[in-house]
């Protein structure tokens, strides 16, 4: 059972990296991607303490960290959409 929930992880993380690599047009599915690959580091990860009876207060370190990432990345959302009016990387330029 073990095996089978670490390989569900794995699969989780890669296909995370699959749908970032693939939606990179729009900045909401991005971070939607990386919400995922969080996800997947998360389960593998509890999956990792629970397996060698380690404390879980580790895993409290890292979803506050993957949160703070989160609001940072939601934060720059909401910036671009008030400035350019829509999250596509096209319709901006970075070096003006």
């Amino acid at each position: 059972m073990l095996i089978f929930c670490m390989l569900f992880s794995v699969i989780m993380y890669f296909s995370g990296l699959i749908s970032f690599c693939i939606k990179r047009k729009h900045l909401l599915l991005m971070l939607l991607s990386l919400e995922y690959i969080i996800l997947g580091l998360y389960f593998n990860l509890y999956l990792f303490l629970m397996y060698f009876n380690f404390e879980f207060y580790f895993g409290m370190v890292f979803l506050t960290m993957s949160v703070c990432e989160g609001a940072l990345g939601l934060a720059l959302l909401v910036s671009m959409m008030r400035t350019h009016g829509n999250d596509y990387f096209q319709t901006f330029n970075v070096l003006w």
